[in-house]
Protein backbone atom coordinates (compact mmCIF):
# COMPACT_ATOMS: atom_id res chain seq x y z
CA UNK A 1 0.00 0.00 0.00
CA UNK A 2 1.18 3.34 -0.53
CA UNK A 3 -0.93 5.41 2.28
CA UNK A 4 -3.42 7.34 2.53
CA UNK A 5 -1.46 10.48 2.49
CA UNK A 6 -2.25 11.83 6.18
CA UNK A 7 -0.60 11.92 9.00
CA UNK A 8 2.09 9.01 6.89
CA UNK A 9 5.59 10.27 6.65
CA UNK A 10 7.14 10.29 2.98
CA UNK A 11 8.58 7.37 1.65
CA UNK A 12 12.22 7.75 0.09
CA UNK A 13 12.24 7.63 -3.24
CA UNK A 14 13.91 4.01 -3.54
CA UNK A 15 11.22 2.47 -1.34
CA UNK A 16 8.03 4.64 -3.36
CA UNK A 17 9.61 3.67 -6.43
CA UNK A 18 9.61 -0.43 -5.47
CA UNK A 19 6.12 -0.43 -4.26
CA UNK A 20 4.77 1.21 -7.80
CA UNK A 21 7.25 -1.41 -9.33
CA UNK A 22 4.89 -3.88 -7.27
CA UNK A 23 1.73 -2.31 -8.44
CA UNK A 24 2.61 -1.97 -12.11
CA UNK A 25 4.13 -4.84 -13.10
CA UNK A 26 1.08 -7.20 -12.67
CA UNK A 27 -0.87 -4.71 -14.37
CA UNK A 28 1.76 -4.75 -16.71
CA UNK A 29 2.03 -8.83 -17.40
CA UNK A 30 -1.46 -8.65 -18.32
CA UNK A 31 -2.33 -5.64 -20.26
CA UNK A 32 -2.73 -5.72 -23.71
CA UNK A 33 0.22 -4.57 -24.63
CA UNK A 34 1.42 -8.16 -23.73
CA UNK A 35 0.13 -9.56 -26.16
CA UNK A 36 1.32 -6.92 -28.95
CA UNK A 37 5.01 -7.86 -27.59
CA UNK A 38 4.09 -11.96 -28.06
CA UNK A 39 3.26 -10.91 -31.44
CA UNK A 40 6.48 -9.12 -32.03
CA UNK A 41 9.42 -11.37 -30.67
CA UNK A 42 7.06 -14.26 -32.17
CA UNK A 43 8.37 -13.30 -35.57
CA UNK A 44 11.88 -14.34 -35.40
CA UNK A 45 10.63 -17.23 -33.66
CA UNK A 46 8.73 -18.42 -36.63
CA UNK A 47 11.38 -17.78 -39.00
CA UNK A 48 13.28 -20.17 -36.84
CA UNK A 49 11.21 -22.45 -37.12
CA UNK A 50 11.00 -22.13 -40.75
CA UNK A 51 14.46 -21.85 -41.18
CA UNK A 52 14.65 -25.28 -39.31
CA UNK A 53 12.10 -26.56 -41.06
CA UNK A 54 13.58 -26.20 -44.43
CA UNK A 55 16.63 -27.96 -43.56
CA UNK A 56 14.54 -30.84 -42.60
CA UNK A 57 12.91 -31.13 -45.84
CA UNK A 58 16.56 -30.97 -47.80
CA UNK A 59 18.28 -33.37 -45.56
CA UNK A 60 15.07 -36.02 -46.17
CA UNK A 61 15.51 -35.48 -49.69
CA UNK A 62 19.13 -35.62 -49.02
CA UNK A 63 19.74 -33.29 -52.56
CA UNK A 64 21.72 -30.51 -50.37
CA UNK A 65 24.88 -30.43 -48.81
CA UNK A 66 25.49 -28.42 -45.80
CA UNK A 67 29.07 -27.53 -47.00
CA UNK A 68 27.14 -25.60 -49.57
CA UNK A 69 25.43 -23.65 -47.53
CA UNK A 70 26.03 -19.96 -48.21
CA UNK A 71 25.55 -18.29 -44.99
CA UNK A 72 26.23 -19.97 -41.90
CA UNK A 73 23.92 -21.21 -38.98
CA UNK A 74 26.33 -18.09 -36.60
CA UNK A 75 25.84 -15.70 -39.28
CA UNK A 76 21.76 -16.17 -39.37
CA UNK A 77 21.87 -16.08 -35.73
CA UNK A 78 23.88 -12.82 -36.06
CA UNK A 79 21.68 -11.25 -38.55
CA UNK A 80 18.41 -12.37 -36.43
CA UNK A 81 19.84 -10.65 -33.35
CA UNK A 82 20.94 -7.32 -34.97
CA UNK A 83 17.89 -6.85 -37.98
CA UNK A 84 15.09 -8.45 -35.47
CA UNK A 85 15.78 -8.07 -31.98
CA UNK A 86 18.40 -4.81 -31.50
CA UNK A 87 16.78 -2.76 -34.50
CA UNK A 88 13.46 -3.77 -34.46
CA UNK A 89 12.24 -5.60 -31.69
CA UNK A 90 14.00 -3.65 -29.02
CA UNK A 91 13.20 -0.13 -30.02
CA UNK A 92 9.45 -0.73 -30.35
CA UNK A 93 8.62 -2.07 -27.63
CA UNK A 94 10.69 0.74 -25.91
CA UNK A 95 8.36 3.11 -27.79
CA UNK A 96 4.89 1.24 -26.91
CA UNK A 97 5.94 0.91 -22.92
CA UNK A 98 8.01 3.92 -22.62
CA UNK A 99 5.79 6.61 -23.99
CA UNK A 100 2.74 5.20 -22.15
CA UNK A 101 4.59 4.80 -18.64
CA UNK A 102 2.72 8.09 -17.58
CA UNK A 103 0.04 8.46 -20.38
CA UNK A 104 -1.55 5.35 -18.90
CA UNK A 105 -2.11 6.95 -15.73
CA UNK A 106 -2.89 10.42 -17.27
CA UNK A 107 -5.81 8.37 -19.53
CA UNK A 108 -7.12 6.24 -16.66
CA UNK A 109 -7.52 9.43 -13.95
CA UNK A 110 -5.07 7.45 -11.98
CA UNK A 111 -2.29 10.10 -11.95
CA UNK A 112 -4.07 12.19 -9.36
CA UNK A 113 -4.20 8.90 -6.97
CA UNK A 114 -0.61 8.72 -7.24
CA UNK A 115 0.18 12.18 -6.66
CA UNK A 116 -1.72 12.77 -4.20
CA UNK A 117 -0.02 9.74 -2.10
CA UNK A 118 3.25 11.09 0.32
CA UNK A 119 5.86 9.75 -2.48
CA UNK A 120 7.96 11.67 -4.18
CA UNK A 121 6.72 12.01 -8.15
CA UNK A 122 9.84 10.99 -9.63
CA UNK A 123 9.49 7.54 -8.00
CA UNK A 124 5.93 6.71 -9.86
CA UNK A 125 7.95 7.29 -13.44
CA UNK A 126 10.78 4.90 -11.80
CA UNK A 127 9.03 2.56 -10.35
CA UNK A 128 6.72 2.21 -13.54
CA UNK A 129 10.41 2.16 -15.98
CA UNK A 130 11.40 -1.09 -13.57
CA UNK A 131 8.35 -2.52 -14.24
CA UNK A 132 8.39 -2.04 -17.87
CA UNK A 133 11.96 -3.40 -17.86
CA UNK A 134 11.45 -6.33 -16.07
CA UNK A 135 8.01 -7.45 -17.97
CA UNK A 136 10.03 -6.85 -21.55
CA UNK A 137 13.60 -9.03 -20.40
CA UNK A 138 11.00 -11.89 -19.36
CA UNK A 139 9.45 -12.06 -22.63
CA UNK A 140 12.43 -11.12 -25.43
CA UNK A 141 15.34 -12.92 -23.78
CA UNK A 142 13.55 -16.21 -23.43
CA UNK A 143 12.51 -15.51 -27.52
CA UNK A 144 16.28 -14.73 -28.02
CA UNK A 145 17.58 -18.10 -26.61
CA UNK A 146 14.79 -20.10 -28.64
CA UNK A 147 15.67 -18.87 -31.80
CA UNK A 148 19.13 -19.40 -30.64
CA UNK A 149 18.64 -23.08 -29.87
CA UNK A 150 16.79 -23.38 -33.28
CA UNK A 151 19.51 -22.00 -35.23
CA UNK A 152 22.42 -22.96 -34.01
CA UNK A 153 21.33 -26.18 -33.53
CA UNK A 154 20.94 -27.01 -37.65
CA UNK A 155 23.64 -29.36 -39.26
CA UNK A 156 27.13 -27.69 -39.62
CA UNK A 157 25.93 -25.48 -36.71
CA UNK A 158 27.89 -25.26 -33.15
CA UNK A 159 25.88 -24.62 -30.23
CA UNK A 160 29.12 -24.35 -27.80
CA UNK A 161 30.79 -22.34 -29.73
CA UNK A 162 28.07 -19.94 -30.62
CA UNK A 163 27.53 -19.71 -26.70
CA UNK A 164 29.92 -16.55 -26.16
CA UNK A 165 28.39 -14.56 -28.66
CA UNK A 166 24.73 -15.44 -27.67
CA UNK A 167 25.76 -13.82 -24.11
CA UNK A 168 26.72 -10.85 -25.45
CA UNK A 169 23.67 -10.67 -27.54
CA UNK A 170 21.34 -10.95 -24.18
CA UNK A 171 23.60 -8.42 -22.38
CA UNK A 172 23.08 -6.22 -25.87
CA UNK A 173 19.40 -6.61 -25.80
CA UNK A 174 18.97 -6.23 -21.88
CA UNK A 175 21.06 -2.59 -22.65
CA UNK A 176 18.93 -1.46 -25.44
CA UNK A 177 15.97 -2.35 -23.62
CA UNK A 178 17.08 0.04 -20.65
CA UNK A 179 18.37 2.87 -22.70
CA UNK A 180 15.58 3.39 -25.00
CA UNK A 181 13.03 2.52 -22.60
CA UNK A 182 14.94 5.93 -20.44
CA UNK A 183 14.97 7.52 -23.70
CA UNK A 184 11.52 7.26 -24.91
CA UNK A 185 10.40 7.52 -20.80
CA UNK A 186 11.42 11.21 -21.04
CA UNK A 187 9.80 11.43 -24.55
CA UNK A 188 6.65 9.88 -23.33
CA UNK A 189 6.86 12.70 -19.97
CA UNK A 190 7.97 15.85 -22.22
CA UNK A 191 6.11 15.64 -25.46
CA UNK A 192 2.14 15.77 -26.27
CA UNK A 193 2.62 13.21 -28.81
CA UNK A 194 5.21 10.50 -27.79
CA UNK A 195 4.47 7.80 -29.55
CA UNK A 196 4.59 9.69 -33.20
CA UNK A 197 7.91 11.43 -31.78
CA UNK A 198 9.41 7.85 -30.48
CA UNK A 199 8.60 6.30 -33.61
CA UNK A 200 9.73 9.24 -36.11
CA UNK A 201 12.86 8.43 -33.87
CA UNK A 202 13.18 5.15 -34.56
CA UNK A 203 12.15 4.22 -37.81
CA UNK A 204 13.14 7.95 -40.01
CA UNK A 205 16.05 9.51 -37.97
CA UNK A 206 17.96 6.36 -36.28
CA UNK A 207 17.85 4.19 -39.82
CA UNK A 208 18.94 7.53 -41.91
CA UNK A 209 21.90 8.52 -39.77
CA UNK A 210 23.37 5.38 -39.46
CA UNK A 211 23.23 5.51 -42.88
CA UNK A 212 25.89 8.63 -43.28
CA UNK A 213 29.24 8.55 -42.71
CA UNK A 214 30.73 10.77 -39.97
CA UNK A 215 30.16 12.21 -36.55
CA UNK A 216 25.96 12.35 -36.51
CA UNK A 217 25.76 8.87 -36.17
CA UNK A 218 27.04 9.12 -32.91
CA UNK A 219 23.63 10.83 -31.60
CA UNK A 220 21.82 7.10 -31.94
CA UNK A 221 21.47 4.55 -29.25
CA UNK A 222 21.63 2.01 -32.43
CA UNK A 223 25.50 3.18 -33.30
CA UNK A 224 26.55 1.83 -29.65
CA UNK A 225 24.45 -1.08 -29.38
CA UNK A 226 26.34 -2.16 -32.36
CA UNK A 227 29.45 -1.89 -30.85
CA UNK A 228 29.02 -4.50 -27.85
CA UNK A 229 27.95 -6.66 -31.11
CA UNK A 230 29.83 -6.67 -33.85
CA UNK A 231 30.03 -10.20 -34.29
CA UNK A 232 26.32 -10.47 -35.06
CA UNK A 233 26.87 -8.37 -38.34
CA UNK A 234 27.81 -10.96 -41.12
CA UNK A 235 31.12 -11.61 -42.06
CA UNK A 236 30.88 -13.79 -45.51
CA UNK A 237 31.58 -13.26 -49.07
CA UNK A 238 27.53 -13.13 -49.50
CA UNK A 239 25.00 -10.62 -50.44
CA UNK A 240 24.37 -10.54 -46.25
CA UNK A 241 27.49 -8.88 -46.28
CA UNK A 242 26.32 -5.57 -47.66
CA UNK A 243 24.94 -5.13 -44.57
CA UNK A 244 28.42 -5.11 -42.34
CA UNK A 245 29.50 -2.59 -45.10
CA UNK A 246 26.64 0.01 -44.42
CA UNK A 247 27.56 -0.40 -40.53
CA UNK A 248 31.03 -1.17 -40.96
CA UNK A 249 32.23 1.51 -38.04
CA UNK A 250 31.84 -0.07 -34.88
CA UNK A 251 33.05 1.50 -31.42
CA UNK A 252 35.03 0.15 -28.76
CA UNK A 253 33.44 -1.82 -26.39
CA UNK A 254 33.87 0.23 -23.14
CA UNK A 255 33.03 3.97 -25.19
CA UNK A 256 29.82 1.87 -25.97
CA UNK A 257 28.98 1.25 -22.46
CA UNK A 258 29.82 4.57 -21.30
CA UNK A 259 27.52 6.36 -23.91
CA UNK A 260 25.08 3.95 -23.22
CA UNK A 261 24.96 4.46 -19.52
CA UNK A 262 25.85 8.39 -20.18
CA UNK A 263 22.45 8.06 -22.16
CA UNK A 264 20.14 6.12 -20.16
CA UNK A 265 20.52 7.24 -16.85
CA UNK A 266 20.57 11.11 -18.03
CA UNK A 267 17.08 10.31 -19.92
CA UNK A 268 15.85 8.62 -16.71
CA UNK A 269 16.90 11.28 -14.86
CA UNK A 270 15.12 14.46 -17.52
CA UNK A 271 12.43 12.29 -17.19
CA UNK A 272 12.06 11.72 -13.30
CA UNK A 273 12.53 15.54 -13.64
CA UNK A 274 10.22 16.61 -15.97
CA UNK A 275 7.37 14.01 -14.20
CA UNK A 276 8.03 16.12 -10.66
CA UNK A 277 7.67 19.92 -12.07
CA UNK A 278 4.85 19.20 -14.64
CA UNK A 279 1.49 19.89 -14.16
CA UNK A 280 -1.34 16.83 -15.22
CA UNK A 281 -4.36 18.71 -16.59
CA UNK A 282 -7.38 15.44 -16.70
CA UNK A 283 -9.71 15.66 -19.30
CA UNK A 284 -13.37 15.97 -18.48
Amino acid sequence: MLGDGSGHAPLSLWLASVRIFELSLEQMLWSRRTIFMALVVGGPLLLACLVRLIDLLALARGGVQIEGVAVSSGAIFGLMVWVFYLRFTVPVLAVFYGTSLMADEVDDKTITYLFTRPIPRGAVLLGKYLAYLVCTVAVVLPSVVLVYLLILSRPGGSLAAAFPDLAKDLVAIVLGLAVYGAVFAWVGAQFKRPLLTGLAFVFAWEPAILLIPGYLRRFTVAYYLQGLVPQAMPADDSTASLLQSLFREFPPVLTSLTWLAVIGGVSLWLAMRTVSRREYVLEQ
